[in-house]
């Protein structure tokens, strides 16, 4: 084999000399940015556990009360457990449908990302969206 076949092959039939590949500068960029997305990712997932247990619990207690005052109590108890602060029993919109009780809630979760720049996210839920799914 000659030099010059070896060369071509080595590149992939780039002339020689030619580099292919990240500048430091763009690895830098790329690592700045991923960063950023990283420490945002990590002060929203909080919220997002939260709002999970929220709905676990809300879900759980429309079965354990016939009353308000029995389905408030019971949304305290998993509040406690869940450690649940965005919301309290009080927030907690209830009804009576067709079908039985019917738990709505809804609220904003500010998530700090500098002194003066927050993100804001709206979680809502209600026990109306899961007719479908066995409790």
């Amino acid at each position: 084999m000659s030099d010059e076949s070896v060369v071509s092959t080595k590149v992939g039939g780039a002339p020689p000399g030619r580099q292919h590949g990240l500048s430091l500068i763009s690895l830098i960029f790329i690592g700045v940015i991923a960063i950023v997305l990283l420490t945002i990712g990590f002060k929203v997932v909080p919220s997002l556990v939260e709002y999970l247990a929220i709905d676990r619990a809300v879900q759980k207690i429309k079965n354990e009360g016939s009353t308000v005052r029995e389905i408030r109590t019971a949304f305290d108890r998993y509040a406690t457990i869940d450690d649940i602060k965005s919301i309290s029993s009080k927030d907690l919109d209830i009804t009576k449908d067709n079908d039985g009780v019917v738990i709505s809630y809804a609220y904003a979760y500010s998530v700090p990302l500098t002194d003066s720049v927050h993100l804001v996210i709206d979680y809502t839920g209600s026990t109306r969206d899961r007719r479908g799914k066995a409790p």
